[in-house]
């Protein structure tokens, strides 16, 4: 299928109790470790070098970083992957990290205590926090609704393995929250109940959406995000030479803008995982915004793709 891209131009795992005993051994973010620079398979041409087992290049000087990676260390493999098949040169750049919200310990007691029609998870971080606090609940039946594949694969293994207690039975029609909130079926005639564990920093658009349709909603905000505090000057250098800054959420939009904003004129492209991040950067005065219609890697990889096409970037693979 041909997916329509849209770009705005001049307009704008780990366990969490792992998790936890890493917040507790650190209060506060320390430097990024060297940056991860991703070299194309090698060809079989002569004078192309030899590629390790690893599939990344060798031999040659490493070249210059066509798109910085930004999601939390351990969550880019997929998109680096992904843009090698391109012979596009990605730098590993962490701009956020999750750690617990507010609400956090409180999941397993409302699992417990309570009984909801529908469990709306949004995000595959959503979904990792939810699965500890529902084991800790004693696996209680619930009914899940995702936002769209990627949060849904969380679940594949639990599904796999358990009696039938969880299922995840709902998605809407567009990876989009607000799309969820106008499509989630009632299950009921009278009221229907919903669970919304969420990120502290997430926006009201689906309680709200879901409100005014009637439901009630019960939101536990158990994650959110902390920005970088310090990077390595010798990784942001060749990071703020790329043509394209891939982003998957409006809090690293935000920490990659904290990082530029002592230098001038940086307008180089954003590629944005879906339309809520798009948007995000508009609303930030941003100039070359590249998004898919429809969230996930696969569009992603299309819009870093387009917006590489439009910095005029040819992709490829480097002599020696």
């Amino acid at each position: 299928m041909v997916t329509t891209w849209l770009a705005i131009v001049s307009s704008t795992s780990s366990p969490r109790r792992r998790l936890r005993l890493a917040m507790a051994a650190s209060s506060s973010l320390l430097p990024f470790p060297a940056p991860s620079a991703t070299f194309p398979r090698a060809r079989h041409a002569a004078g192309r070098g030899r590629a390790g087992a690893t599939g990344r290049f060798m031999a040659c000087s490493s070249p210059p970083p066509d798109v910085v990676v930004t999601r939390e260390r351990g969550k880019n493999a997929k998109l680096i992957a992904a843009l090698q098949i391109h012979n596009i040169q990605t730098l590993e750049l962490p701009l956020i990290r999750h750690v617990e919200g507010p609400d956090t310990d409180r999941l397993s007691d409302v699992l417990r205590d309570e009984k909801f029609d529908w469990i709306t998870i949004t995000s595959p971080e959503a979904a990792a926090v939810f699965l500890e606090g529902w084991k800790a609940a004693g696996n209680p039946k619930v009914q899940i609704a995702v936002v769209g594949s990627g949060t849904a694969r969380v679940f594949d293994e639990v599904m796999q393995y358990n009696d039938g207690s969880l299922e995840v039975a709902f998605s809407p029609s567009k990876a989009m929250g607000k799309v969820l909130a106008s499509e989630l079926p009632r299950t009921t005639e009278t009221t229907c109940k919903v669970l919304y564990p969420a990120s502290a920093k997430a926006g009201n658009e689906i309680q709200n959406g879901l409100s005014d349709r009637g439901f009630e909603v019960t939101r536990l905000n158990t994650y959110t995000t902390v920005p970088v505090q310090d990077v390595d000057p010798l990784i942001l250098k060749p990071a703020l030479s790329a043509p394209v800054v891939a982003v998957a959420s409006p809090s690293a939009l935000r920490a990659w803008l904290n990082l530029v904003s002592q230098v001038d004129n940086w307008g180089n492209a954003i590629a944005c995982i879906g339309e809520t991040t798009a948007s995000a950067a508009k609303e930030f005065g941003l100039k070359s915004i590249y998004y898919p219609t429809t969230p996930g890697i696969d569009g992603w990889v299309e819009s870093i793709l387009e917006a590489l096409k439009a910095h005029g970037q040819s992709k490829e693979a480097p002599g020696c």
